[in-house]
């Protein structure tokens, strides 16, 4: 019998999780109120998750197995865990991975996701130092309840007991007003339990091939503005989170000193590695507490009040653009040109995190993204997105290769309308038609034809056209037919190892192509010795 989970139904689900946090992002941050209302609920979850799949797909470069794949979304998780919600959904994460984990071919696949489920809501529970009725402990709670009786059914398949555990999620979301006040009083359902009910609408869409039913309007009232009033003047001021390298025996004492700190006390993890969240007046005490501990790191400090007055608070002024860089030449080429750069590149895909952090970090009131892949570009509009709300007008440029990047950045000028620009460096990002050389890693069959480990490959506007075992003929040949519909600049990348293909390729154009003009930079990416564009 063949294992009940797999890595290919993790990524599935990691993936489709990812953009249902990130497509109901705005509507969970607008429902926080509790247990601050910090409006970031919905952010920190997709985050979180964000990070749990960017491990992963990393993991699963090297080890297609299902142990080591679901151990490093775990871990991604934990240690991307952002805010109260974020962290409580690592721990659930975090348990029911591993329940999973455990499984065996001749396990009922049922059994194991309702015994999932239950590890899930208990190991959350008993990582918050105050638990509380109506929020996404609950709802947790009432999914595992519905799992194993629906389980407890000989006859029950996985996806009924999928669909019975999410829909009950759904039930006991709608009861959270009622268990605690300070919902009723704002209107709202509870944002961390609407997340969740996100993630198991995902995981029943990849179960059985179908998305739920969207809840019905009225069970999720959006928050009118200033509805929740300021935060409380008698809460604490602060949010202190920390990764904590401690051993498990010293982690009692731990929740101890931070709970007579302060609340909202979250503390996850295991084998030596923890994530800590608190509210607090105290800093200094928080961290303190955690040195006494192990060892923190990455601690992150919000003061609530300057957070939810930062978006008005923050001067702006400006145009930057952000650009994901492949390389360190390229990276200096577009730095030089006035860019704040992202490394990224084959392997290296930038975080929704990292492009914020550069979008927000910049100063500037208006940012144009080039994300230059097609796998960043779906981040990239995540991050545009979050930057919104701290009134930053975001454009991305939907450039898909480096040298379109380059094109679009030739043609950048920010002292003309946000619009205008845009609209100059897209249709230069456009026009610039371009291909890479690359060589085969393993047997595979391309749209070229079959190649082997060591075959070079040539792909034009991302489909391989070639396969041969030269690369300067393989070149040659992407010039010659970018060139056969007109061009009047060749742009030359050369790569690691590609100074000398890049000298070869300058001389034949001039050589075959009176006229056209031919630029070379040095990138310094890998895995392309040569990536070119013709414009």
């Amino acid at each position: 019998m063949q294992h009940p989970f797999d890595a290919s139904v993790l990524t599935r689900f990691a993936d489709l999780a990812v953009d249902s946090l990130g497509a109901a992002r705005e509507e969970i941050d607008a429902l926080n109120v509790y247990p601050v209302p910090d409006g970031d609920t919905g952010t920190n979850m997709f985050l979180t998750l964000e990070s749990a799949r960017d491990a992963l797909v990393e993991r699963l470069r090297t080890d297609a197995e299902l142990a080591p794949a679901l151990a490093a979304y775990a871990r991604g998780a934990l240690l991307g865990a952002r805010g109260n919600s974020g962290v409580i959904l690592s721990e659930l994460v975090g348990a029911l991975v591993r329940r999973v984990s455990r499984a065996r071919p001749g396990d009922r696949p049922e059994q194991v996701w309702a015994e999932a489920l239950r590890a899930a809501a208990d190991a959350a529970w008993a990582a918050v130092g105050t638990p509380v009725e109506g929020t996404i402990l609950s709802v947790a709670a009432a999914a595992a309840e519905a799992a194993e009786k629906t389980a407890a059914d000989p006859a029950a398949t996985l996806e009924r007991v999928v669909h019975e555990s999410g829909r009950a999620a759904h039930e006991a979301l709608l009861l959270t007003p009622d268990q605690l006040p300070l919902l009723r009083d704002a209107g709202v359902v509870d944002a961390g339990g609407r997340g969740l009910v996100v993630v198991l609408d995902a995981v029943e869409a990849v179960a059985t091939g179908r998305r739920p039913p969207a809840p019905a309007a009225r069970a999720i009232p959006v928050l009118p503005a200033g509805s929740a009033g300021d935060l409380s003047e008698e809460g604490p001021a602060y949010e202190v989170m920390y990764l904590l390298d401690a051993e498990e025996d010293r982690i009692p004492t731990l929740r101890a000193a931070l709970a007579g700190l302060g609340d909202s006390l979250v503390v996850v993890g295991g084998e030596g590695l923890w994530n800590v969240h608190v509210h607090v007046d105290d800093v200094g005490a928080a961290v303190e507490a955690g040195i006494a501990a192990g060892t923190p790191r990455r601690i992150r400090v919000t003061h609530f009040a300057e957070q939810v007055r930062r978006a008005g608070s923050r001067v702006r002024s400006g145009r930057k653009v952000v650009v994901v860089a492949a390389g360190e030449g390229l990276a200096t080429i577009f730095a030089e040109a006035g860019a704040v750069v992202v490394p990224g590149g084959p392997g290296r895909r930038p975080s929704t995190g990292e492009l914020l952090a550069a979008i927000t970090g910049c100063g500037a009131e208006e940012v144009i993204v080039l994300p230059n892949d097609h796998d960043s570009a779906a981040v990239a509009q995540a991050a545009a997105r979050t930057a919104a709300d701290q009134d930053v007008r975001v454009v991305v440029v939907p450039t898909s290769a480096q040298v379109q990047g380059i094109a679009a950045m030739a043609v950048h000028e920010p002292g003309r309308a946000l619009e205008a620009d845009v609209v100059a460096m897209t249709s230069a990002a456009r026009h610039a038609r371009h291909a890479a050389v690359t060589v085969a890693t393993k047997r595979a069959m391309t749209s070229a034809g079959p190649c082997e480990p060591g075959d070079v490959l040539g792909a034009i506007e991302g489909d391989f056209v070639a396969v041969g075992d030269d690369l300067a003929a393989v070149a040659r040949g992407l010039v010659d037919r970018l060139l056969d519909s007109g061009g009047e600049l060749v742009t030359l990348v050369a790569g690691e190892g590609g100074a000398e293909l890049v000298v070869e390729v300058e001389a034949h154009v001039e050589r075959r192509f009176a006229g056209v003009d031919v630029v070379v930079y040095d990138g310094g990416q890998d895995r392309y010795p040569l990536l070119l564009a013709v414009e």
